[in-house]
């Protein structure tokens, strides 16, 4: 378990695997040459994978890149173009649509370009309306998030190589847990925040709140240990030699977790914005 993005899929998890060919030559088995007569063999060659059509970093990269630049393209779009009129009932739709996009990637194990593209701009609506109602209330505090949230990734990226982080099944699961835990309570949060109630868990404005701050500060600790274990699922599935298209599945697994990693900055900078 980890990210149930990438753990659908189970080039993402597990070990790297071996893969036995039928039919190829394998070494320590003396084969007849070619033309050559019953007792001379020629040199044998190890077979090589091929390594066309599969993941790599660099598609990876790419292919995240893309997914988080469209999110921005998107929610500045939305910044600009939706009335203020509309922006409670656009942030409501498009968090409830981006829920579900994701719920359904994580059941499907797969992702294609254009599901990619639909959940960019439905959770760019989401971003914008989101952070238009904070830079509203803290003038320059959404510049301050990106900043905050793109270094605390290469921060824990950084980490991760330089300090060899092992991410062990029982650090996966208390991480899948503590998400899906997470996960529920602000579900039921925000349903019952339609109706008029307020929990305490989840504010803006008003004050320092410190339950609220410290639910931000636990969401931000789960997205930054999410963060870990995509790395860790991306290595898996490169060295697990994943179709390039599971690069897309990555992808959506980075932007999701760093969406959800800029949210929370952005709460707990405005909670010390508004002492």
């Amino acid at each position: 378990m980890g990210n149930p993005i990438l753990d659908r899929v189970d080039t993402f998890a597990g070990q790297p695997r071996n893969y036995p060919q039928q039919g190829y030559p394998q070494q320590g088995y003396p084969q007849q040459g070619y033309g050559q007569q019953p007792g001379y063999y020629a040199p044998q060659q190890p077979y090589q994978q091929p390594t066309t059509g599969l993941m790599t970093f660099d598609d990876v990269i790419a292919k995240t890149a893309v997914s988080i630049g469209a999110v921005a393209v998107a929610a500045a779009a939305a910044w600009i173009l939706i009335p203020d009129a509309f922006l409670l009932p656009a942030l409501i739709v498009s968090a409830i649509v981006g829920f579900v996009t994701a719920l359904l990637v994580g059941m499907r194990g797969r992702v294609s370009p254009v599901m990619l593209a639909v959940y960019a701009i439905v959770e760019g609506v989401f971003i914008g309306m989101f952070s238009k109602i904070f830079e509203g209330l803290y003038p320059g505090i959404v510049t301050q998030a990106v900043i905050a949230t793109f270094a605390t990734a290469g921060v824990t990226l950084a980490a991760y190589k330089f300090f060899n982080i092992r991410v062990t099944p029982k650090f996966r699961r208390v991480v899948t847990l503590a998400t899906l835990g997470f996960a529920a309570a602000m579900l039921i949060n925000f349903v019952v925040s339609l109706f008029g109630v307020d929990t305490g868990l989840r504010s803006i404005g008003g004050g320092m709140n410190l339950l609220a701050l410290g639910i931000a500060a636990l969401g931000a600790v789960l997205a930054v240990l999410n963060l870990i274990t995509d790395f860790d699922s991306i290595e898996r599935g490169v060295a697990n030699r994943a179709p390039a298209s599971q690069s897309w599945v990555a992808a959506f697994g980075v932007t999701v977790t760093m969406v959800w990693l800029y949210t929370e900055i952005l709460r707990i900078l405005s909670y010390f914005r508004s002492n």
